[in-house]
């Protein structure tokens, strides 16, 4: 489950932790919708670097530090495009697009999962 904590919302009851590297290139490639998010674990806080190549729909995209306080958000991440976080991040959760306003996220959020 990933939760908001800030806010008392769960933003999803499942989720997928992924932290090998190519599962982490692979992300959404190919898929026809995100079902499950992705939650991205890095080894370090670092400017996190996505792209969405082969991804054929928009995402939104949490990025969070290793206290998984939201320090970045990218909202409508649409395909064939990149984006970099403005801050370090130890995490990145990908979820479905519209998430993010759904739950009303923001950055400062505590997010636990």
């Amino acid at each position: 489950m990933i939760k908001n904590i800030s806010k008392s919302k769960v933003i999803s009851k499942n989720s997928i932790f992924i932290d090998d590297i190519l599962s982490k290139f692979i992300g959404l490639m190919f898929s026809k919708k995100i079902r499950v998010p992705l939650i991205f674990r890095f080894n370090e806080e670092k400017m996190i670097s996505l792209h969405m190549l082969f991804v054929f729909y928009p995402i939104d995209v949490l990025f969070l530090d290793k206290n998984k306080i939201v320090v970045d958000k990218k909202e409508n991440f649409k395909p064939f495009t990149f984006y970099k976080s403005k801050k370090k991040a130890m995490y990145a959760v990908e979820l479905p697009n519209g998430t993010i306003k759904k739950t009303k996220s923001e950055i400062g959020d505590k997010i636990e999962f």
